[in-house]
């Protein structure tokens, strides 16, 4: 073996390394479902969006919701019988509206209960999945956020407001018809927010809610905290089981730099306990 052959094995063992790790988080992942579907008699569906190191050359690749993601969701749904309960555990920025709406429709529509799962947060179109559920399960710490349309770069709602803010004859065309796609996409988002809370919580709560989430009452990344969401009247919990902590830290964020966080993963106990690591640690 010359060395020149022993330049392509290596360079061969180091090219498929990302992908015998990813193959090998994809088998503990299920492992980890199928321990949850086991213990809580549910179906488990996961929609999470990071950056995740999926190529063969390791590129970092940023997900949102998309039709895609409501094919396979409602493709799980629909393969799940009526009276089996649903665990749809949810870590997004959010994405497209005509796809979250479509999970969020598929959802509701279950006969069996669904409970939304919230480790960390669900943003946007993660929060309007969350509202269909019968349930929100949230870490004391996650947050949702407004669902508020956005047109391009801008709110819906503040287009509107600039747009009444000038003299018709200042505004250019295009102003004109984005302020006019942007008063559609509001009215359309408090219908659909609606329609997703009324059988919860009554038509009167569920407009009233559905026109702080919808309309431009905060930016578009304010956090609404637990107890926000459960003074508005949302059905939250945060008992969340330690399972689904467990699932997320089979999620790792790919680190191409020094970390900016750094601590031992081992559970760290008061004098009366042990420290000792956890059962649910894997490393690759």
């Amino acid at each position: 073996m010359t060395i020149f052959d022993v330049f392509w094995i290596f360079f061969m063992l180091t090219a498929l390394q990302p992908v015998l790790r990813q193959k090998m988080l994809e088998a503990a992942r299920q492992r980890a479902i199928a321990k949850i579907e086991k213990e809580r008699g549910s179906r488990v569906i996961l929609l999470i969006h990071r950056q995740e190191t999926m190529s063969l050359l390791g590129f970092p690749v940023m997900r949102f919701i998309d039709i895609n993601d409501s094919e396979q969701v409602i493709r799980a749904i629909h393969m799940t019988d009526p009276d089996v309960p649903i665990d749809l555990v949810l870590h997004t920025p959010g994405g497209l509206v005509l796809a979250a709406l479509q999970i969020a429709r598929a959802v509701k529509d279950h006969p069996g209960k669904v409970t939304a799962f919230v480790p960390h947060y669900a943003m946007s179109g993660g929060t309007l999945i969350a509202l269909a559920a019968d349930e929100i399960v949230m870490d004391k710490h996650a947050v949702l956020g407004p669902v508020d349309p956005q047109m391009g770069n801008s709110p819906a709602a503040s287009l509107l407001k600039v747009i009444k803010s000038k003299p018709i004859d200042k505004v250019d065309d295009q102003s004109i018809v984005m302020a006019d796609m942007a008063e559609k996409a509001l009215k359309q988002m408090k219908k659909n927010v609606t329609e997703l809370l009324s059988d919860k919580l009554g038509l009167e709560k569920a407009q009233e809610l559905s026109e702080i989430l919808s309309q431009g009452t905060w930016t578009h990344d304010h956090p609404i905290s637990w107890q926000e969401a459960k003074d508005m009247g949302l059905p939250i919990r945060t008992d969340m089981p330690d399972l689904f902590y467990e699932l997320m830290a089979l999620f790792p964020q790919p680190v191409k730099r020094e970390p900016s966080v750094e601590f031992l993963p081992i559970p760290r106990r008061g004098n009366s306990g042990e420290n000792k690591t956890g059962g649910f640690l894997r490393f690759f």
